[in-house]
């Protein structure tokens, strides 16, 4: 049934409109179209009347990536229990929203607040008084495996701080983002793809700035491996800088200890201490978050074996168990899987 009168009255400026997935005034019929786009949920109208509540759902879907306009009519409750598959960042733009997760019961509001979903955690929602957010919808797989990369760790799950301060220069800078993804969206339009370019930098964008960004399970690691840490010694920080601009170079250990400025044995012992894990190992983790990277970016018609061999891989096997181990998954389907 047409909605678009009392979505007008609270927002007048309904964001992807051209995206429309869901418009309609029935209950149980917005929780099963909302729901095989998200995920199946529990939908409740709390003191609503029947004329008041209405759901749509506008959604720009761009591989691994989904951002979204949702907003619900009058007050309702929303139990879809653990999210499971992805990662939800909602961006209230009118109305408010109350989010309790096993252990926080937060409130979110248009400029002060968003709130972040993780897979693992059990959520229960309230949207109130016309509630409309953004939403952006990332595939819990990219979160995962590019913390992976940047922690130097086997996948795992990642679990945020539901709260984002939409007031901090991070939470500003994240609300930027995606809001310039929503215009690019709405300048293409449901006709014109997003190139494979423009969709690996936003793919980027949007990672690095959940990932460094907002506080998270693995964000200790990650500062750890990166090298950001205080207490890392500027040695360590210019030997994995000199890993970093040279992987797909053969390791050459007199070179790295020139580079940073010490000796090699002080450089393996140093790794040993800081990062838990040898030089060798450490370039070969590079070159896997390399290769992922890669992956993530490449047509389906691209070589394996080609962009691994540039990357410093001479033995296929050996790269295919190690990138299995660390990222759960084959390298053929870190490349199906982004295309």
């Amino acid at each position: 049934m047409e909605t678009g009168a009392s979505i007008v009255r609270h927002d007048p400026t309904v964001r992807l409109a051209a995206f429309n997935r869901v418009s309609t005034d029935g209950v149980d019929a917005a929780a099963d179209a909302v729901g095989r786009i998200f995920c199946p949920h529990r939908l409740t109208p709390e003191q609503t009347t029947s004329s008041e509540f209405f759901a749509l759902h506008n959604s720009a879907v761009f591989g691994g990536l989904s951002v979204n306009y949702v907003a619900y009519g009058g007050s309702v409750s929303i139990d879809p229990g653990c999210l499971e598959r992805f990662f939800l960042l909602q961006i209230p733009v009118h109305g408010s929203a109350r989010i309790q997760t096993a252990s926080r019961d937060i409130a979110t509001a248009p400029g002060a607040s968003a709130s972040l979903l993780s897979p693992t955690i059990p959520t229960r929602m309230t949207w109130q008084s016309n509630c409309a957010q953004i939403i952006l919808l990332v595939d819990r797989r990219l979160i995962e495996q590019r913390a992976a990369a940047l922690a130097g760790r086997p996948a795992g799950a990642i679990e945020f701080e539901p709260a984002v301060d939409l007031r901090s220069a991070a939470g500003r800078a994240l609300q930027s983002q995606i809001l310039e993804f929503v215009d690019l969206a709405e300048c293409l339009g449901p006709r014109r793809p997003l190139s494979p370019v423009a969709a690996a930098n936003i793919r980027e964008t949007l990672l690095g700035a959940l990932l460094h960004g907002q506080h998270h399970s693995a964000s200790d690691a990650i500062e750890r491996f990166g090298g950001r840490a205080e207490t890392l010694p500027q040695s360590l920080r210019r030997a994995r800088e000199f890993l970093y601009a040279h992987a797909d170079e053969p390791l050459d250990l007199a070179q790295l200890a020139a580079a940073a400025g010490t000796g090699i044995r002080a450089l393996q012992l140093g790794f040993q201490r800081h990062f838990g894990m040898s030089i060798s190992e450490m370039l070969r983790d590079i070159r896997l978050a390399h290769l992922n990277v890669r992956l993530a970016v490449a047509s389906p018609n691209d070589s394996i074996t080609d962009i691994a061999f540039e990357l410093g891989f001479t033995h296929l096997s050996r790269m295919a168990s190690a990138y299995r181990a660390k990222f759960g998954e084959p390298p053929s389907a870190t490349l199906r899987g982004m295309n």
